[in-house]
């Protein structure tokens, strides 16, 4: 009987554990972005309920995975946010539409591609800090899922980025890959990206109501989308109109915490950093 609870109880998260899960969870998509400051060290202890030496060893573990960033006399910030959910269920997880289509089973290509050198513009130039004279790539395609036209897309990427040759990228996106499957293979730091989904009218009449085969005005969903690399610098931006039925969206909403869960001492009136403890759920 002995033996048994001494496992048990070794089988216990530490108060380390519990406090690295409670930040972890504190630090979850929909609550914190990437740069966000987090309080000072005392007073996240004192929302925990732990000590500060306990609270600097998870913070260590964090910043081991690059959850978080520590900057001498500037603070602590949130760094790459742990996301567990996929783009097929929500929008917290940047994945290419390739390997969603992968997991699902389904095969991609494109057709009508065009990949050109022309000036950026007005409005995208900001969304990426160019002046609008600047040349960037640009590409355009209409994406096939299976024998059906399931979106039109439109890419432009950063000069900064170096793209493969002309030749060596089409073959790329032609089978169905995308310019997000591109930039993890040059080895980019691809951080997060800001989208906006938007319901929109198509006719089919125009360009895009045609490449997607529709015969009347039908809605349809559109994302736009602004990639960022790990310093927060953008690097490239999308705007993909989805046929009817071929991407569905779930978006979570979350409530907002200020603060991390305290975590709760088993058995109670336990000091701080004496007993084993477990993480709190909220």
């Amino acid at each position: 009987m002995a033996s048994t609870r001494a496992q048990s109880a070794d089988r216990r998260p530490s108060l380390v554990d519990s406090a690295e899960q409670a930040l972890r969870n504190w630090l979850a998509p929909g609550r914190h972005r990437t740069g966000d400051r987090l309080p000072p060290e005392h007073e996240v202890a004192e929302m925990l309920g732990i000590s500060r030496g306990t609270l600097r060893t998870a913070l260590q573990r964090l910043e081991d995975t690059g959850e978080i960033v520590r900057r001498q006399g500037s603070g602590t910030f949130v760094g790459r946010v742990a996301m567990p959910s996929q783009l097929d269920e929500r929008l917290e997880r940047l994945e290419p539409y390739s390997s969603l289509a992968r997991r699902r089973g389904v095969s991609l290509r494109a057709d009508h591609l065009r990949i050109e050198q022309r000036a950026v513009g007005r409005e995208v130039g900001e969304l990426l800090g160019l002046d609008p004279t600047t040349h960037v790539t640009t590409i355009f395609r209409v994406l096939h899922a299976g024998d059906d036209p399931a979106a039109v897309m439109f890419d432009v990427v950063h000069p900064a980025v170096e793209l493969p040759p002309p030749t060596r990228l089409a073959r790329k996106l032609e089978r169905g890959d995308m310019v997000l499957d591109v930039l993890i293979e040059l080895g980019i730091a691809v951080a997060f990206a800001r989208t906006r989904v938007m319901p929109c009218l198509v006719t089919p009449r125009e360009q895009v109501g045609k490449a997607l085969g529709l015969r009347r005005t039908t809605a349809a969903l559109e994302l736009e989308e602004v990639i960022h690399a790990g310093g927060g610098n953008p690097i490239a931006y999308s705007r993909d109109l989805f046929a009817p039925g071929a991407l569905e969206v779930h978006v979570m909403r979350s409530l907002d915490a200020h603060s991390p869960t305290p975590i709760v001492p088993l058995g109670g009136g336990a000091r701080k950093g004496r007993r084993r403890v477990s993480a709190a759920r909220g």
